[in-house]
């Protein structure tokens, strides 16, 4: 029965109030798998067909995207929150927890307020601190400036006015290259609930977890990226800003990609799971170029 149990696959059906959905696969080690924004589960499809042979993955699809019905702001206070619950109820001894983007910042909320919860964590293409993405000189106070006013243009936005923007590609082009994936992209954002996309966006930008990252216990491995977002950085220019920005956690581990963009295990999976089987213990090579 336990055997069976482990290697199951199911949809958790959860209420309403819920901040996140869940599909269960594989056995093992539970791995906790994140997406980011506006983003179905779906995402880390190849890397549950890599994993789920030796882990049990445990896929995300957070409240308000990707069909899944929205919760009230805070969003990300309650998906972390609502995440150590989950661990708790269903027993899962140091999870590996996978996040990418928005889902990277869950994952380090989580291991930094719940410290004895986590095991290992991966963070794929995601910063502590969103408001410095684009300018690492900004101070936390005029991130909140500029939140406010995206809050205010976002939540101006109509119904249509929205779609047409999910359907312009032109906040998401960048993030892939296959045309294919932005296909997957858009038809995911015009699934998604616009105040969910606007609450969690602000939400993040405004958000800034590089003191709070003392806290965390977990050896951490960061995966970067620059080639998407050439337009206002380089490869030197992103490096230092995730080595800043992560300074005060403790043995974190940075690689960065040059022929991968923000969908990294879409982009080039090879070099991310190597990245991956190697910080879990699956590989005994060196770093992955």
């Amino acid at each position: 029965m336990k055997l069976l149990l482990l290697s199951l696959t199911l949809t958790c059906g959860l209420l309403a109030q819920d901040p996140f959905q869940v599909k269960v696969s594989g056995h093992g080690q539970a791995m906790i798998l994140i997406p980011g924004l506006s983003s179905s589960g779906e995402t880390w499809d190849t890397t549950v067909a890599h994993y789920q042979s030796r882990f049990q993955c445990h896929v995300l699809t957070v409240a308000g995207f990707a069909g899944v019905p929205r919760v009230p702001a805070p969003m990300l206070d309650r998906v972390r929150d609502g995440l150590a619950d989950y661990i708790r109820k269903n027993k899962l001894e140091k999870p590996v927890v996978v996040g990418h983007s928005l889902g990277g910042f869950v994952a380090l909320a989580l291991a930094a307020k719940y410290p004895n919860l986590p095991g290992k964590l991966v963070i794929v293409d995601a910063y502590p601190f969103f408001g410095g993405l684009s300018d690492s000189e900004i101070t936390p106070a005029k991130a909140r400036e500029n939140v406010a006013q995206m809050r205010q243009y976002m939540g101006a936005q109509t119904q249509d006015m929205y779609e047409r923007y999910v359907k312009s590609g032109v906040a998401t082009r960048m993030m892939v290259t296959k045309d294919s994936d932005l296909d997957r992209i858009i038809a995911w954002g015009l699934d998604s609930d616009g105040t969910a996309v606007t609450d969690a966006m602000c939400e993040l930008f405004a958000a800034d977890l590089r003191d709070d990252l003392a806290n965390i216990k977990s050896p951490t491995l960061v995966l970067g990226t620059w080639i998407g977002a050439s337009q206002y950085t380089d490869r030197q220019k992103t490096e230092a800003n995730l080595r800043r920005q992560y300074a005060k956690l403790a043995g974190v581990e940075i690689q960065i990609t040059d022929t991968a963009r923000h969908f990294i295990m879409w982009d080039d999976p090879d070099w991310m799971f190597g990245q991956l089987d190697r910080f879990l213990g699956l590989a005994k090579t060196g770093p992955v170029r």
